[in-house]
């Protein structure tokens, strides 16, 4: 063979270790979820019931309103004694009830949840007390009840399947949504990177002055702090950074979400890095919480991922929905792990904090 002939011969060669050192890696990923579900330690067993009256209260057939502590919030209580509606303290996150709702997806899980929950956000925080102030009894008279779209709605209008929905300028805000584009450095991979205004193909302008320009690699996709975003800042108007450092409100990424000042921590990052410490219990928990996870030995002391708490499904789980890679978008379903946070599946033994905007 001659000289020439070699050259030509090396590249082809140092691309096909390439591959398959990639598929490699991406095969010992897989291998590595199944591992660290299969040695995860069960998750502490629910112990609190919210729905019922403390220090032995007995119903009085009124509308009561009670301070509950861990973490500091008022309850509204029907006369049944039933909690009506929740509101944390420093958190603009309040959860109602209201007409019962089935959330499913069939293609991608058998869970279904069947909820009263429907999860809003306030005008402003609450404080002890709030509830005679009249900013907050205009904004519940108008909202408990209502059947006008609320957090959870929103979340569900971008899983798979979701119709299409476009605004008054013919801009689809709404629809089944992509994770992001193709890896093209690592077969079967999806790069995360993908924000609202990707989705939405438009540019947008950040209450800081920062312009972000949509990629049309990207269009209608967003990772999963995108898909968070999306639903709580560009649907529900929470106040959102341009980026995990610039701005006020809801940071960019998973990570600045976790360690952001905004909003309460039901369940603050502890323990030791870069792995630190699942929580004790998940009994916490609320409709409508963001929950964070480290999935990634790679990204050193970073959180990985973000979803929303829906509740419990029919057999009792707690599921929660985000947007992964391995369906390529939002879900609640079970390929790459199960969408549960109890029991000691991937991602219920990788949960390390929740907070509550």
């Amino acid at each position: 063979m001659s000289a020439k002939s070699k050259k030509r011969g090396r590249p082809v060669l140092h691309a096909t270790t390439v591959l398959a050192l990639l598929a490699g890696s991406a095969y010992l990923t897989v291998e590595l979820r199944k591992d660290e579900q299969a040695k995860a330690p069960a998750v502490q067993a629910i112990t609190d019931t919210p729905g019922k009256l403390a220090n032995g209260s007995k119903a009085t057939g009124e509308q009561t309103w009670e301070r509950l502590k861990s973490p500091e919030r008022s309850v509204l209580r029907g006369g049944d004694g039933d909690i009506l509606a929740t509101f944390t303290d420093g958190a603009r996150t309040a959860t109602l009830t209201g007409p019962s709702r089935t959330f499913d997806e069939p293609t991608n899980t058998k869970s279904r949840v069947v909820t009263e929950n429907w999860v809003r956000l306030m005008p402003e925080a609450w404080t002890e007390g709030a509830e005679k102030e009249k900013w907050f009894k205009d904004w519940f008279k108008e909202f408990y009840g209502s059947e006008e779209d609320d957090i959870f709605a929103f979340a569900f209008q971008y899983l798979e399947g979701a119709p299409l929905k476009k605004d008054d300028e013919g801009v689809p805000y709404a629809g089944d949504a992509n994770f992001g584009p193709i890896d093209e450095s690592t077969p079967g991979n999806r790069l995360e990177q993908s924000d609202f205004y990707d989705y939405l193909g438009i540019p947008y302008t950040f209450r800081d002055g920062t312009t972000k320009q949509p990629q049309q690699a990207r269009y209608r996709a967003m990772d999963c702090s995108g898909f968070i975003r999306t639903v709580f800042g560009y649907r529900a108007r929470y106040p959102l950074m341009s980026s995990d450092k610039a701005g006020d409100g809801l940071p960019r990424t998973a990570n600045g979400m976790t360690r952001s000042d905004v909003g309460v921590d039901i369940y603050k990052l502890g323990g030791p890095a870069p792995w630190y410490k699942r929580p004790d219990s998940t009994s916490k928990l609320q409709p409508g919480d963001l929950v964070f996870f480290k999935m990634d030995k790679r990204t050193a002391n970073r959180m990985d991922h973000v979803g929303l708490y829906v509740g419990n499904d029919t057999d009792g789980h707690q599921i929660f929905v985000s947007s992964r890679k391995e369906v390529n978008g939002p879900t609640i379903g079970d390929q790459g792990g199960t969408s549960r946070l109890d029991g000691n599946g991937f991602y219920a033994a990788l949960l390390r904090a929740a907070k509550r905007l």
